[in-house]
């Protein structure tokens, strides 16, 4: 009968032990789901998602800047007119903060090197300031073979309403330039600093937006 009983005690044991190394697992399981479910998650309070960023704000002034700035997470453009901000290819971060003189650069890593329409990185845009201002950026760069300018036809379009302002994701008007190139009939994609095209830039037009906040987030947008 003793045997018996310590059988049954060994049994319980096994069983506690089991439970415990499955109740351990099971947080671990529902840990990862968590973690894989929220990564990149949009955060109901302002539509950006969540986690680290690189922030650029564009800030328009009614004078012109006559610094040199060369760092720092923001440009300055007209407060009212337009000017180009020169892309680069490199980790994020601004060359030529002062856009009033006509250009100014910003330097930002390859969205979609194979061009699957899938980005390695996602733009969200929200405009703040005064309401009543309103920005149109669209994404251009310059045929090499024939030396034609061309720009997107989607652009980048933030007006400064009443209210709380919310981030939207604008990945496929700042990322890529969607064109007509070779004449077919059909519009190509072409994502930054792709080989057929050069010398990209954003073109700002502004009209009284003071201040137009980016946030670069390492999460894919599908454009596709």
């Amino acid at each position: 009968m003793a045997s018996k009983n310590k059988l049954l005690s060994l049994d319980s044991v096994g069983l506690l032990a089991a439970t415990v190394i499955l109740g351990a697992f099971a947080v671990i399981l529902g840990t990862a789901l968590y973690n894989v479910q929220t990564r990149g998650s949009v955060d109901a309070s302002n539509g950006a998602p969540s986690g680290p960023h690189f922030n650029l704000n564009i800030i328009g002034v009614p004078k012109s800047k006559t610094a040199t700035m060369t760092s720092g997470n923001r440009i300055f453009v007209p407060l009212v007119g337009n000017c180009q901000i020169n892309l680069s290819q490199g980790n994020f971060a601004v060359l030529d903060a002062n856009c009033t003189d006509g250009k100014s650069g910003f330097q930002l890593p390859s969205p979609d090197p194979a061009n699957t329409g899938i980005t390695t990185y996602s733009v969200y845009a929200r405009a703040l300031g005064k309401p009543g201002g309103r920005s149109t950026t669209t994404t251009c760069a310059t045929d090499p073979l024939t030396g034609e300018l061309w720009c997107s036809v989607y652009a980048m379009i933030q007006v400064r309403s009443t209210g709380k302002s919310t981030f939207t994701n604008v990945s496929k008007e700042l990322l890529y330039i969607y064109a007509d190139i070779n004449a077919d009939g059909r519009l190509e994609r072409y994502p930054l600093f792709d080989s057929a095209l050069q010398d990209y830039y954003w073109n700002y037009d502004n009209s009284g937006m003071k201040l137009l906040q980016l946030r670069f987030y390492q999460v894919p947008t599908n454009v596709n």
